[in-house]
């Protein structure tokens, strides 16, 4: 009787017929948290929003960039591209139509500068700018209102998004937030730094 070897502890995945063996892969797996969404919060109230419970905690822990009287920016947990940032009200309110004058005139200054910033360190061709408002809207977090800064290269919607369905973001998010935090007071800005 021949002993058959054991098998691999970590399985191989499947591969699709005809790929070549030697295709590479980039296996994202951690995605699936946000794809399954297990990562949502249990309800709408604040003390389940990460928006309320960011502010909460230490900057770095929880990927905050700058703090602002009655605004804050804190990258993307599962960002779009290098550089995604929020800024969200402190208040727990999820319709622009809510914030106060205030909260308004900050989002609006913060949004600015955060392009600035991220234009300091980064060098982006372009942003997105935007607040998807509901659901139905494709906000991810409905419940609480912020404003996404998605800085853009020239060619960086290529295959990996479109056929791949993944998204390489080549820097970490705590290497991200430690220099975007370091240039929010020194990267030039059209009213200089602020």
């Amino acid at each position: 009787m021949t002993e058959r070897p054991d098998p691999p502890l970590v399985e191989e995945p499947p591969y699709h017929e005809g790929a070549p063996a030697a295709f590479q892969r980039l296996w994202t797996p951690h995605r699936m948290v946000y794809i399954g969404g297990q990562n949502k919060p249990a309800d709408d109230t604040p003390s389940q929003c990460p928006f309320c419970i960011g502010p909460q905690q230490a900057d770095a822990e929880a990927l905050i960039v700058h703090r602002g009287l009655s605004a804050y920016v804190i990258m993307n947990l599962y960002p779009y591209n290098t550089g995604h940032l929020l800024v969200c009200p402190y208040r727990h309110i999820s319709d622009y139509t809510e914030a106060s004058e205030d909260e308004r005139a900050e989002i609006g200054e913060l949004t600015a500068r955060a392009m600035e910033v991220v234009r300091s360190v980064s060098r982006p061709h372009g942003f997105n700018l935007g607040m998807n408002q509901g659901e139905v809207a494709g906000a991810g977090i409905a419940a609480h209102l912020h404003q996404h800064i998605v800085p853009r290269w020239q060619g960086d919607a290529n295959f990996m998004p479109i056929i791949g369905r993944t998204k390489p973001v080549p820097q970490l998010l705590g290497t991200q937030r430690d220099m975007l935090a370091q240039a929010w007071d020194t990267a030039p800005g059209a009213a200089g730094p602020g």
